[in-house]
């Protein structure tokens, strides 16, 4: 079964967020990045069901030079081999954009099962995965947690609203974007980072992979939210300033 996953590499949770002197994007120098979350869990997928039933985990990430490291992180926790679609641009590519770049890199891959995390945890889109899946013409399914092959293609498990779940079959090939949780993640081992540095990491460019539509501007200017403070003294009787408070708390501040 050969499974290629889509990996992105996002800023640290805890890392510190600058806007760059452009003001239309963040400062990408002294910032910390890791492998996206659900992405995580979507590779942790694929291991998983190599491990079962055999085959090939191959990751795809598009991005600047520093997503190398990334790929490499995959890469030692068991992924076969990578491709680095070498991108400067991404910020200026929406999820359509993305999504044709990735699908020229996976196309020419024929997998048998596709894997994206369910959204990204920078922009959120949660975008990117479905639209790969109409530009590759595949069936697909969202909201994933488990996935079991069978002779006929695949079982998933979708988690739904309010704590509910739904099981479906889909035949191969196929397009999943997994949900964060379903699984627990393995950490690379030292044998895992030792065997990364010999495996196979082939980096394109967009022309390389074919003709894929130039980038758009998302962002024209980007800043940090103005702090104001302000106070105001509710008059009238403890009722009626209650009943104000109200009021406010709700069409106002609308946290109520």
């Amino acid at each position: 079964m050969k499974i290629v996953v889509a990996i992105k590499q996002v800023p640290e949770r805890d890392a510190q967020v600058h806007i760059h002197s452009t003001s239309n994007w963040i400062e990408e120098e002294d910032m910390q990045w890791a492998l996206n979350e659900s992405d995580a869990y979507a590779l942790e997928e694929a291991l998983q069901l190599k491990e079962k039933h055999g085959g090939e985990v191959v990751v795809v990430s598009a991005g600047p030079e520093r997503v190398g490291s990334t790929i490499r992180e995959a890469l030692a926790k068991g992924a076969d081999r990578a491709i680095h679609i070498d991108c400067d641009d991404l910020n200026q590519r929406d999820a359509l954009g993305v999504a044709r770049l990735l699908s020229e890199a996976i196309r020419a891959e024929t997998p048998d099962l596709t894997l994206t995390g369910l959204q990204s945890d920078d922009l959120g889109y949660g975008q990117t995965g479905v639209i790969l899946a109409e530009l590759l013409g595949l069936p697909h399914a969202s909201l994933i947690l488990h996935v079991e092959k069978t002779e006929a293609g695949l079982t998933v498990k979708r988690e739904l609203e309010e704590g509910w779940f739904q099981t479906i079959e889909l035949p191969v090939p196929a397009v999943l974007t997994i949900q964060s949780g379903g699984n627990k993640l393995r950490y690379a081992t030292l044998m895992g980072i030792k065997k990364a540095k010999t495996k196979e990491i082939r980096r394109v460019t967009s022309q390389d992979i074919g003709k894929v539509a130039p980038p758009v501007v998302v962002l024209e200017r980007i800043s940090v939210p103005q702090k104001q403070k302000s106070t105001q003294i509710l008059g009238g009787s403890p009722k009626e300033a209650a009943t104000a408070l109200v009021e406010k708390l709700k069409f106002e501040a609308r946290i109520l």
